[in-house]
Formats: C-alpha cells, sequence, structure tokens
C-alpha cells in the first residue's frame, strides 16, 4: 500500500468558480485520489479557499459585508457545491486559519534567518482620502494603451496589457472613487528567490516525468530574463496575516500583512494540519505526510492545477520550501492543464461569462458534468466546451452505452428469470473471450489512470462499456432463451456480474450512477477487479437484484438550445 498525497490549487473566494476552474484542478485531482483509494493506497486529499489578498476586501465590500464575514460564508457556499460535485476532499480548509497563520510565520522567520528576505523600499500610491496605501487592484484608471476607461493597476481587462497602477491615465480609488491620489514612500519585504536558482533548476532538472506542458513552464520561468525574480512578500493591507518572524514582532513591518501568493500554498500543508485538528488528532497524524524526518520520505505528492498556477508551484512555492532549510516534503508529479473555453469564446469569472458550478447543478446531477469534464479534459491543448458536444456526450457514452446496457440486462433478467441471479448452464467459450478482452482492457485503464492521462483513461472506460454491449449484441440471451434457457441464465449471471464490475472501474468518474448500480447489484464488494475471472463470479446465483432507476436520460435538443440562449449572458 502506498502513501498517496493530493492537492489541488486552491480557489478564490471571490466567488463561485466556473467549469473550467474546475476542470482544470479539483476535478481531475478527485478522479486521481478515488482511483488510488480504490487500488487500496492510503490517500490525504487536501484543498481550501484562498483568502486573502484585494479581491477578497474588493468582493465584501461589493457584498456589503465584513471580509471575514464574507470569506466565512463563502467558504461554506464552496464547500457546498464541492459536496455537490462529489469532491472527496479530506479537508477542505481555510488560508485564514490560525493553523496558516502561524505556518505562514513560521517560514518567513526561516526564510529570515537564511537570509533569504530583503528590505525594500518602493514608491506606492496613496489615497489621502481613504487614508491608506492602494494595491494595484484598489486603483482603476483609463489604459495607456488601448483607452478602456476601467483598466485595473494589475491589468488591462480589455486589451490584457500587463499595468502598474502608476501607468493609469486619470487614476482613481476603487473604495471611494477619489482622485486625491500620491505616491508616497512604503517598506515591503521581498523573498530573494534568484538566490535560490540553482537549486530550483536542479530540482526540475531532476522531474523526468512531468508533463510537457508543466516542464516548459518552469523553465521558461526560470531562464527568461522577467522570471525568477526576488519577490514581494508583502502587502499593505487590513485583511491577511500579520506581518511576524515566527511569533515575534517584525521591527517596520507594523500593520502589514503576507502578500496572498505567499501564504496560499503554504495552506496545503497548513489545511492537513486543520485536517488533523478536526479530527482529534495530534501533531504526528499531519507531519507524517509533510515533514520528511517525520514519516513523509515515503509519501509521493502529487498537485493538480491550471498552466496559470505552475510558475508558483514550481519556482516559489518550491522557493520558500528550500529556502527555509527545514525538511518539508516537496511535490513529485505537477499535472497541469490547459484552458476550457466556453462556446465560442472565454469563461470568466469577473465579466460571469460560462457555466459556475452551482448553475451546473441546478440544471443536471454531477456525474453528467463529470463524465464530459474528465472525458474532455484540456491537457494537450485548450479545449471547448460546446452545447452540442455536451449533449452527444452524455446522450451517446452515458445514456446509449452505458445506461442502456444496465438498463437491458437487469429488466430482462428480471422478466425471465426474477429478482434473483439466476443458476443454470456454464459461461461458453463468447464469456471467456469477453472476460479475457476485459482484463486486458482493464490493465490499459490501470496503466493511464496510474499516469494521469485522464481523457484516455476515459476513452478506455468508455470502450470497456462497448464491449459489454457488443457482447450483449452477438451473445443475444433473450433470443437464446427461447432455445436455451440454460445457457441465457450464464449470459445474464456475466452480465449481471459485469454491471458490478463497471460499477467499480466507472466509479471514480461517475460515483452516483457507480454507487447505484452496485446497490442494484445488492452488493456492497468494491473490491478491484485485480481477478477479473473471479470478480465475474462474485454475484452468485441466487443473489437478489434490482432494477434501477434510469442511471441517466438524453437531454432533448429543446432544453440545449434553453441551455445555450441561458448562459450566454452575464452572471450577475
Amino acid at each position: 500500500m502506498a502513501r498517496i498525497l493530493i492537492t489541488s490549487a486552491i480557489p478564490y473566494i471571490n466567488g463561485i468558480k466556473h467549469l473550467g476552474n474546475l476542470v482544470g484542478s479539483q476535478l481531475p485531482a478527485d478522479l486521481f485520489a478515488r482511483y488510488m483509494r480504490a487500488r487500496g493506497h492510503e490517500v490525504m486529499f487536501i484543498c481550501a479557499t484562498d483568502e486573502h489578498g484585494t479581491p477578497a476586501e474588493l468582493a465584501a465590500a461589493k457584498a456589503g459585508k465584513p471580509v471575514a464575514e464574507y470569506c466565512a460564508e463563502m467558504h461554506g457556499v464552496q464547500a457546498e457545491i464541492a459536496r455537490g460535485f462529489r469532491l472527496s476532499f479530506d479537508h477542505f480548509g481555510r488560508s485564514s486559519s490560525p493553523r496558516n497563520h502561524a505556518l505562514t510565520q513560521r517560514f518567513a522567520g526561516k526564510l529570515a534567518e537564511n537570509g533569504l528576505i530583503r528590505e525594500v523600499s518602493e514608491k506606492m500610491i496613496y489615497s489621502v482620502d481613504d487614508g491608506r496605501f492602494l494595491p494595484d487592484r484598489y486603483v482603476e484608471g483609463t489604459c495607456p494603451n488601448c483607452g478602456y476607461d476601467s483598466a485595473r493597476g494589475d491589468q488591462c481587462d480589455n486589451c490584457t496589457k500587463q499595468l502598474d497602477p502608476t501607468d493609469l491615465i486619470h487614476p482613481r480609488s476603487t473604495i471611494s472613487g477619489s482622485t486625491n491620489l500620491e505616491l508616497r514612500e512604503t517598506k515591503h519585504l521581498y523573498l530573494m528567490q534568484r538566490s535560490l536558482r540553482d537549486k530550483l533548476e536542479a530540482w526540475i532538472d531532476s522531474k523526468t516525468d512531468w508533463p510537457v506542458l508543466t516542464t516548459s513552464i518552469a523553465k521558461k520561468w526560470l531562464n527568461d530574463g522577467d522570471g525568477l525574480q526576488d519577490r514581494g512578500i508583502t502587502r499593505d493591507l487590513n485583511w491577511g496575516i500579520p506581518v511576524k518572524k515566527g511569533d515575534q514582532p517584525w521591527p517596520g513591518m507594523e500593520g502589514k500583512v503576507f502578500y496572498v501568493w505567499f501564504d496560499a500554498p503554504i495552506e496545503y500543508i497548513a489545511a492537513t494540519a486543520e485536517w488533523a485538528d478536526a479530527n482529534g488528532l495530534d501533531d504526528a497524524a499531519w507531519e507524517r505526510w509533510w515533514r520528511t524526518d517525520k514519516g513523509a520520505e515515503d509519501v509521493t505528492y502529487y498537485q493538480f492545477m491550471g498552466k496559470d498556477n505552475v510558475p508558483f508551484h514550481t519556482l516559489s512555492f518550491p522557493a520558500t520550501i528550500l529556502g527555509s532549510g527545514e525538511p518539508w516534503k516537496l511535490v513529485d508529479y505537477l499535472k497541469s492543464f490547459n484552458y476550457l473555453n466556453y462556446d465560442g469564446g472565454q469563461f470568466s469569472t469577473s465579466r460571469g461569462r460560462g457555466v459556475f458550478m452551482d448553475q451546473a447543478l441546478s440544471i443536471l446531477p454531477s456525474d453528467y458534468w463529470r463524465w464530459w469534464l474528465l472525458s474532455h479534459a484540456p491537457e494537450s491543448s485548450d479545449a471547448e466546451f460546446t452545447w452540442e458536444n455536451f449533449q452527444g456526450s452524455v446522450n451517446k457514452d452515458l445514456a446509449d452505452v452505458l445506461g442502456n446496457l444496465v438498463s437491458r440486462v437487469t429488466k430482462f433478467a428480471t422478466s425471465k428469470f426474477g429478482s434473483t441471479v439466476p443458476a443454470g448452464g456454464q459461461f461458453g467459450a463468447m464469456e471467456t473471450a469477453l472476460i479475457a478482452d476485459l482484463g486486458a482492457r482493464i490493465r490499459d485503464y490501470e496503466a493511464l489512470m496510474q499516469a494521469m492521462e485522464v481523457r484516455k483513461a476515459a476513452a478506455e472506460l468508455r470502450a470497456i462499456w462497448v464491449i459489454g454491449n457488443e457482447y450483449l449484441q452477438a451473445a443475444a440471451p433473450w433470443s437464446v432463451v427461447k432455445t436455451d434457457p440454460e445457457q441465457a441464465q450464464a449470459m445474464i449471471r456475466l452480465a449481471l456480474n459485469l454491471i458490478r464490475v463497471y460499477a467499480i472501474l466507472s466509479q471514480p468518474f461517475i460515483p452516483d450512477a457507480s454507487a447505484a448500480m452496485m446497490q442494484a447489484m445488492g452488493s456492497d464488494d468494491w473490491t478491484w477487479p485485480d481477478d477479473l475471472p473471479a470478480a465475474m463470479r462474485v454475484l452468485e446465483p441466487g443473489q437478489p437484484f434490482s432494477v434501477p432507476e434510469n442511471l441517466f436520460r438524453k437531454i432533448t435538443d429543446e432544453e440545449r438550445a434553453e441551455w445555450q440562449a441561458r448562459f450566454a449572458g452575464v452572471r450577475t
């Protein structure tokens, strides 16, 4: 039994995420966690909400709530939606937790002890009327590049040009709208990442099995002139983790907080400590996942994220860990994803464009979305969600191939042999051939799941469903029952066992349907079919079974058109 640590990029707190966010991190991480558990491994699957930084303050102000209250409320909302999508986190934490406060301050103190923190004086925009410095997103104005009059201090949403607040024409405070702004000097802490370049390069070079997408982004940032830079780790904000060296004050940093990019990935560790706290366990319980001097040397650590998060997880977070000089676990395999686009354009949280996670669950159960998103995961290139493709995939893969097989077998078996597994006949040449073919395909499926080849694994699972249908078509028990009812019973006995095996294999992708299939077979034996001939005999003669509710219904053309129109506009 292996020990598998899995973290998904933590979603930002400012609102509900869209389907592109889901398939870029949390959902494939859940697929892998479910598969690893199914194979008998010990799994720790961690996620959290990312609650600090300017966007949290802005979202809270827009909602008219104190930021702490807003973040607590949105954490509850995101946790509930995650449960709706059957994301099987061992713990869904919060980056504002006391655990993350203490760990972030600890890392900062260790980095300072090792000479990797320097103080930098810089000029920032100060709002006289608001009485505070304004971080980049607290400043709006006219873009000097395209003339858009609502460009933010970090980027113009119209032309996508990267900006500094001082670049804006006619800048104004997003808090009060005041234009009474001036440049004032402030002091911040910088992590000296460039001092760690050789260590980072050696570590990245050692990861020869990483996906090309991950490695190419990491090396580009490492080697480009503007890539690996010393980076500020503090901000003049009210909401965040106070700047301290461990539990000691940091002279000159009073009233400042750590920058969100610095504290957010530390929450992976902190959330595991939160898991221990929530379960009444001591520190040893979480340290065995994260400290190589406390048992984590035999842990394999997998991270899942969209490609925009790769630089932080291959350079900045490793710089924090390596620079601390302490024996923390570094990621072993980083699975990154391209973008999922939406119906001829882009998903956009800020513009409310696309299907958001709560909306998706309001129109169809989670398995429909899980199957489409995973079987179309944007691995080798960007992918696109279209309603036509979604309808076609649901109707053909889920309803016609899998759902139809389960329905045909159980209804025919009940009508001809009653509601228990029939006892007659023996498996013949066709059944033996199916078991051999299925066994080979399961080994291929396992290899693809182990390698996190998500789309290929989904295609292989569909092929496994297809060969069951092909067997039924060729064996035709509904015809054989007229001439050789004993042999028809053997065929149906095999088919009922096949449904149970399909439930086990499909559970990482479509857990609700798999649970319904297993329940209909009257079984709770989720043992992985390593020995397939034995697995195809688990349901013995006389075992009760039932006809499940329709596993998957088809999406009509009218529904597709209505949803396409409904989600073309802007989410309020």
